[in-house]
C-alpha cells in the first residue's frame, strides 16, 4: 500500500512548525508552558500560514520571535510522530 505524499508547501509549513517546537525557548525555563517562543528564521509564507491556522503569533513585524500557541504545540507533537522524531523528554 502506497502512502500519499505530502505537498512541498505543506511539508515546509509542517517542518517549520516542527523545528520551531524543537528549538523553542523561554526566558524563564526552556519548556515553560506560559512562554513558548521560537526565532522567526523561517519562510515568511510558512509563518503567515501557521499564524492563519492559529498555531503561532508572529507579533509585530519588528519582532524577532514568534509565540507558539497550545494548538501549535499539540500539532507539533503530532508531527513528531508523523516524521518519527523523538521529543526532548523521551
Amino acid at each position: 500500500m502506497r502512502e500519499e505524499k505530502t505537498s512541498p508547501k505543506e511539508a515546509i509549513n509542517e517542518l517549520s512548525l516542527l523545528l520551531m517546537y524543537l528549538t523553542r525557548f523561554s526566558h524563564r525555563d526552556r519548556f515553560s508552558l506560559e512562554e513558548n517562543k521560537a526565532w522567526k528564521g523561517y519562510p515568511f509564507q510558512a509563518l503567515d500560514d501557521l499564524e492563519e491556522e492559529g498555531l503561532i503569533d508572529q507579533g509585530s513585524h519588528r519582532s524577532k520571535s514568534v509565540h507558539i500557541y497550545e494548538e501549535g504545540l499539540e500539532k507539533a507533537k503530532e508531527l513528531l510522530v508523523k516524521y518519527n522524531i523523538k521529543d526532548w523528554d523521551e
